[in-house]
């Protein structure tokens, strides 16, 4: 399993890296299967450096605050004014129970049909696993100021030279610390985990967002094997984000960087 960092810059786009997106591809024995994980504003432009829109097997949104969703508005257009017409079907999207009504009114679409054409908009049920080609994900409900906000776990199957290997990627999505966290964290090889927040400076703010501390304190009760920090906002320090997660985390360590890819 590989992922490529597409955007993590934090709540709004940065000069250096577009909003939240992440692309996860995996090979199940005969093809290379590719998801993206949120996709956020700025990140849609981005994404086309390291796959062909039309290669997009799926995307899994977290949540739906526009850092996280609403480059989808831009790939339904992609998807239905294609000149050459767009040949591979409507593409599945899984997501809150409201993510087909919100892109619609993001657009100025009549919900019916909305995006529906172009979509296929699937709901997601807390802890109920969703498997597509080598992947299985399975949303767990975290602590951020939406209706539905999800960390999802990500599991991927791919043969071996012994046999099947399993690799495990968990994705915060936004949250503050909370138990279904740590749970979907479990025994990950990688967690990509939001750290918006310094210590000392929004600490005292409750049920949003992570500190670097925070986010290390979840890793080490999950037992990962490597922390991805991510969702660093402009006005972070990225060396003070890491510094605050050494105070709680002792393992492989890093932030993420857009452009970056790494195998899980």
């Amino acid at each position: 399993m590989n992922l490529t960092v597409v955007g993590c810059t934090g709540s709004f786009p940065g000069p250096l890296s577009p909003a939240s997106c992440y692309l996860v591809s995996a090979f199940d024995g005969e093809r290379t299967w590719r998801i993206l994980l949120d996709l956020g504003n700025g990140a849609l432009g981005t994404a086309q450096r390291y796959l062909d829109l039309e290669d997009i097997d799926a995307v899994f949104l977290s949540h739906l605050h526009p850092d996280h969703c609403m480059d989808l508005c831009g790939l339904h257009v992609a998807v239905r004014w294609h000149p050459d017409g767009w040949s591979k079907g409507r593409i599945p999207v899984w997501g809150p129970e409201d993510t087909a009504l919100r892109m619609a009114t993001a657009y100025g679409l009549d919900p019916d049909p909305g995006m529906t054409e172009e979509f296929e908009f699937h709901s997601w049920s807390a802890r109920e696993t969703v498997k597509l080609g080598p992947f299985s994900i399975t949303p767990y409900p975290v602590r951020h100021p939406v209706d539905e906000a999800y960390a999802m776990r990500v599991e991927a199957v791919e043969p071996g030279p012994d046999g099947p290997v399993t690799r495990v990627l968990t994705y915060s999505g936004d949250t503050d610390s909370c138990p279904e966290l740590v749970e979907a964290a479990r025994g990950s090889d990688m967690f990509l985990c939001e750290a918006a927040y310094h210590e000392g400076r929004d600490d005292a703010i409750e049920g949003i967002h992570l500190t670097g501390k925070r986010a290390g304190a979840a890793a080490t009760e999950a037992e990962v094997r490597r922390l991805l920090l991510t969702h660093l906002p402009v006005w972070n320090d990225s060396v003070r984000t890491v510094q605050e997660a050494r105070e709680s985390y002792s393992g492989d360590l890093a932030v993420a960087v857009a452009g970056v890819s790494y195998v899980i």
